[in-house]
């Protein structure tokens, strides 16, 4: 008798042909490794991962590329600087329950699997111990049970890795399970998969969004006008046709975004595409990520700037992450 195979979603499969090694990627971008600085071989730890589509939309034979800069491995990565930390931003301290992060009132995070789309260098959660925290697991009845215990968690923020790395009929088993809250009002998804593979952003998956029983926020994560194309574009109306409210956070990195005009242009971007900025953050001190780094100054002039050339909803808070503390540090 014969079988017939389903068919791989687009998603999965441009995931599967996403650059893994290094000589392929550079050769797509016509680069040498003599045009750019030392790098870092893929190996197993934060393995090099860049979607075909996203790799699209670099100039080639630029090194210094905004988009590529984001996701090109140094060797640089591997040296030790003071200051810097595998966990930043205190997530270890905050577990309640595996994959269940509770840091500020009101609201819970969920890690919901270790995968992502891309791999961006700047990740501060690149070191979390996700098998530890085993974020994958299909049955969330110790994370419903902790939530289910604190009445005060009206929001819940599903995040990873990025939860839509789970296909369509995992996030739903894990939205039926949350339905037993009574006391949960709000859902918040981070992803960056519109961004960096919109095709991602499938019927399935928006049908799922649409009969959600929660006011839900999309807060996607776009850090450079060059990462939203025509398809980005499609992927965030299908997103705000299904009812979701689309907001976008950005990190402030050295070389990439750390110039007045491109966050303007950036949040010019987003608001054509009916994102509004929300948050631009200042780089988490994650070991390997020094490169990256803008001070605190820095960043306050650059949102002077946007102020002074931009209306007010189109200017991102610029914000800080302090282990310990009771909600993220605004400090322009």
């Amino acid at each position: 008798m014969a079988t017939s195979l389903r068919p791989v979603p687009n998603w999965q499969e441009e995931l599967r042909l996403a650059f893994r090694q290094l000589p392929d990627f550079l050769d797509y971008l016509h680069l040498t490794p003599a045009q750019l600085p030392p790098l870092r071989p893929s190996g197993p730890a934060f393995p090099l991962l860049v979607p075909r589509p996203y790799a699209a939309r670099m100039n080639k034979g630029d090194p210094r590329d905004p988009l590529l800069l984001q996701v090109l491995p140094l060797a640089e990565e591997t040296h030790a600087v003071a200051g810097t930390l595998l966990d930043p931003v205190g997530d270890a301290a905050s577990e309640r329950a595996p994959g269940l992060l509770h840091k500020y009132r009101g609201r819970a995070l969920l890690l919901t699997t270790a995968a992502c789309a891309v791999h961006c260098r700047y990740c501060f959660r690149q070191n979390f111990p996700y098998a530890d925290s085993n974020p994958a697991q299909d049955d969330w009845s110790g994370v419903i049970a902790a939530l289910a215990a604190d009445p005060s968690i009206s929001e819940l923020i599903l995040s990873g890795g990025d939860p839509l790395s789970l296909g369509n009929a995992r996030l739903r088993r894990l939205t039926d399970q949350l339905r037993v809250l009574p006391g949960l009002r709000r859902l918040r998804l981070h992803t960056r998969w519109p961004v960096v593979l919109p095709d991602r952003i499938d019927p399935g998956l928006l049908t799922w969004l649409a009969e959600l029983p929660w006011t839900v926020t999309v807060v996607i994560h776009a850090n450079h006008p060059a990462e939203i194309d025509a398809e980005v574009s499609a992927a965030c109306a299908q997103l705000r046709s299904a009812g979701a409210l689309l907001l976008n956070q950005s990190v402030l990195l050295a070389g990439v975004n750390d110039d007045a005009g491109v966050l303007q242009a950036l949040s010019e971007r987003l608001h054509d595409v009916g994102v509004l900025p929300y948050y631009l953050h200042l780089l988490d001190p994650v070991v390997g990520a020094q490169r990256f780094a803008v001070d605190e100054a820095q960043g306050q002039a650059l949102i002077a700037s946007m102020r002074a050339r931009m209306p007010g909803y189109l200017v991102p808070r610029l914000a800080r992450e302090i282990a310990g503390e009771g909600s993220k540090r605004v400090v322009a």
